[in-house]
C-alpha cells in the first residue's frame, strides 16, 4: 500500500484545519474588542484573512511550494507578533503572560502545529522518489524508411 498517496491529503486537510484555527482565533479577538486598538486591530484582521485564503487554497488541492511557504509565513508572523508583543511591544501594545486567556494557548498551539505539519509535509514531499522517463533513443537507420520519391 501506498502511503504517500493517503498521507499528503491528510497532512493538507490538517494543516488547513490548525491554519483556520488559528484564524478563527484571530478573528475573534478582531470582533471582540482588538479592532480599537490603532494598528494592532487591522493587523489581526490581516492575519485571520491571510490564514482564511490559504486554507481555503489549501483544500482546493495540492499546494505548489509558494503556498505552503506563505502559509508557514503566516504562521511565523503570528507568532512571531505574539513574541514581540510580550517582550519590546508591537506599536506601543504590550501584553503580559498567555493573556488574553485561554486564545493566547489556543494560538500558540495552532500556529505551531501549522509549522510542524509543514515541515513534515516539506520533508516527506522532498523524500518521495520520482517517476523516472523512459529513456529517449534515437531512430535506428536500419529500421527507418523513407518513402520513395
Amino acid at each position: 500500500m501506498n502511503t504517500h498517496r493517503f498521507l499528503a491529503p491528510a497532512l493538507r486537510s490538517t494543516t488547513a484545519a490548525t491554519l483556520a484555527a488559528g484564524g478563527y482565533i484571530h478573528a475573534q479577538l478582531y470582533i471582540d474588542g482588538y479592532r480599537f486598538i490603532r494598528v494592532i486591530g487591522p493587523l489581526f484582521l490581516l492575519q485571520a484573512s491571510t490564514s482564511f485564503a490559504c486554507t481555503a487554497l489549501l483544500l482546493v488541492g495540492t499546494p505548489p511550494l509558494l503556498l505552503r511557504a506563505v502559509s508557514a509565513g503566516v504562521a511565523l508572523g503570528a507568532l512571531g507578533g505574539f513574541t514581540a508583543s510580550r517582550t519590546v511591544g508591537v506599536f506601543g501594545f504590550t501584553e503580559h503572560g498567555l493573556q488574553p486567556e485561554p486564545q493566547a494557548v489556543l494560538s500558540l498551539l495552532a500556529e505551531t502545529g501549522t509549522l510542524l505539519l509543514l515541515a513534515v509535509w516539506q520533508v516527506t514531499m522532498t523524500g518521495r522518489p520520482r517517476t523516472a522517463r523512459p529513456p529517449v533513443r534515437a531512430p535506428n537507420p536500419v529500421t527507418t524508411r523513407t518513402p520513395p520519391d
